[in-house]
């Protein structure tokens, strides 16, 4: 009987180290900050910052396998009471958000768009370059139409962790 309590705690053990692996070696796990989203536009090789000189937000990589991007330009206008429509038009073209589960590669993090802010891209799968330096996290897209001008190009961005937000 003590045998066999012995080897199914060392089962459950070794089952639960895949696991615990997994989390360990996802260098994305935590919440990053914007420090800037440039666009390159394919045709000219154009940059231009896509949300203005100082935009802000977030990503967030969970250690469930979830993940949330939220990001606004640093020009966002802040209505003091109810926006007008025409705000509400600029707010809406100020902002990027979307949320969803991830796959990660070695070199690439795959987003599996379930939710957006306008739901262009709902049900798809959005490939990500990443690297990491530290505490800097550097993303490039594939080429895509930019959701706030239509433009063809990929986006650079740059995030910063913050402080806190690895997991130990």
């Amino acid at each position: 009987m003590h045998k066999r309590i012995v080897a199914v705690a060392f089962i459950l053990i070794m089952l639960s180290l895949p696991t615990l692996a997994r989390a360990d070696a996802n260098p994305l796990l935590g919440t990053w900050r914007l420090k800037s989203f440039v666009r390159e536009v394919t045709a000219t090789g154009e940059r231009y910052n896509q949300l203005g000189d100082h935009p802000d937000g977030y990503l967030t990589y969970s250690s469930d396998g979830r993940m949330i991007a939220f990001f606004v330009s640093g020009n966002q206008p802040r209505p003091r009471n109810e926006p007008s429509d025409e705000e509400r038009v600029t707010l809406h073209k100020s902002m990027l958000a979307y949320g969803g589960t991830y796959s990660v590669l070695p070199d690439r993090v795959v987003h599996h768009i379930d939710i957006e802010w306008d739901g262009r891209r709902v049900g798809t799968d959005q490939v990500r370059f990443y690297v990491i330096d530290g505490d800097t996290l550097s993303i490039k897209t594939e080429p895509n139409k930019s959701p706030v001008d239509g433009r063809e190009g990929v986006g650079i961005l740059t995030f910063e962790r913050v402080k806190g937000s690895q997991p130990q």
